[in-house]
């Protein structure tokens, strides 16, 4: 009893070993998989929620923004690896994007510190002009995808 115990015990592990292996060699995305809006809002709806809300959406669309506008260039969706763009999936690009990735979590990483100290202070309809700023711009995207189409 105690052999099978053991041998299955084994088995899985060696099974999330091998599953952890061609996780580190899968292609990764250009734009992170997590920047992703959730929902678009309107002014009514803004004006409804309480200013620690507003701080999440505000706080969202930045990060959003962040993974997304400095691709836009070679893409502006999330998933595209560099080998669906025809970028060689050598190592020297895979550091590249790595340093890259590091370097923007980084930034969003002390700016979402900024600001969670610094936002709670801001004017509530400026919390809500600006996330509807930053959805406009968003939504922008899509219309940059129609021009890049042509």
């Amino acid at each position: 009893m105690k052999s099978k115990i053991f041998l299955l015990s084994f088995l899985c592990f060696m099974a999330t070993v091998a599953v952890s292996a061609q996780a580190k060699n899968a292609p990764r995305s250009i734009i992170s998989t997590t920047a992703l809006i959730r929902k678009y809002h309107d002014q009514k709806e803004l004006s409804g929620m309480q200013k620690g809300e507003l701080l999440e959406l505000y706080i969202e669309r930045i990060k959003v923004l962040v993974k997304t506008l400095p691709y836009i260039a070679l893409v502006t969706k999330p998933g595209v690896t560099m080998a669906d763009l025809g970028i060689p999936d050598d190592n020297e690009h895979k550091k590249v994007l790595d340093g890259q990735a590091l370097g923007t979590t980084t930034f969003l990483d002390t700016t979402v510190e900024f600001q969670r100290k610094m936002m709670p202070y801001s004017d509530k309809g400026n919390l809500i002009a600006a996330i509807l700023f930053y959805e406009s711009t968003l939504k922008s995207l899509h219309e940059f995808n129609d021009l890049n189409e042509m």
